[in-house]
């Protein structure tokens, strides 16, 4: 982005501001699209700069000088044409649709409003870690699935013998 410096009603010079990517950034998305999901850019940011960000990390879908409520919009349109949404954001103007997202994933250096709004809160601020928990996810739900196999069986199994007189009501 070009910033226009004056002094006195003259330009006397001009400033060139850019943002900078996180170390992780490209192979975070690189990963992501390994794993078979699909990464859009969605940002407030002008045109020029979202399209040179996307263009370093790899995303080729873009939408950008998007206003809070159309982030909204577009992450409804998302969920009906891909189903589950996953939205990365830090700022405020991130929080309505990182709350309209199946899963919100907000970056914790970021403001507190995204970060309340977030079901998965990047505490480092490194977008490798929602590949971490991308990851972490399925072992998560197979711990649960055991657990309940687990439980279910000892009370199948301890109940009737509870009721037979077989094993203190207490234990079983």
């Amino acid at each position: 982005t070009v910033v226009a410096v004056g002094l006195d009603g003259k330009l006397i010079g001009l400033l060139a501001v850019a943002d900078t990517l996180k170390e992780d950034s490209v192979d975070a998305v690189r990963e992501l699209k390994n794993m078979g999901l699909k990464t859009i850019m969605l940002t407030g940011d002008n045109r020029a700069t979202a399209d040179a960000i996307a263009a370093k990390v790899g995303i080729g879908e873009v939408y950008a000088e998007v206003m809070p409520d159309e982030k909204v919009k577009k992450v409804i349109l998302a969920q009906k044409k891909y189903g589950m949404v996953a939205m990365v954001g830090d700022g405020i103007n991130d929080a309505p649709a990182l709350a309209q997202a199946n899963v919100g994933v907000a970056i914790g250096t970021g403001t507190d409003i995204a970060i309340e709004s977030g079901d998965i809160i990047l505490v480092r601020g490194e977008l490798s870690g929602l590949v971490t928990a991308i990851n972490l996810s399925p072992a998560t739900f197979d711990k649960i699935r055991m657990g309940l196999f687990w439980a279910f069986f000892y009370n199948v199994v301890a109940i009737p013998l509870a009721v037979l007189g077989f094993l203190h009501p207490v234990v079983a």
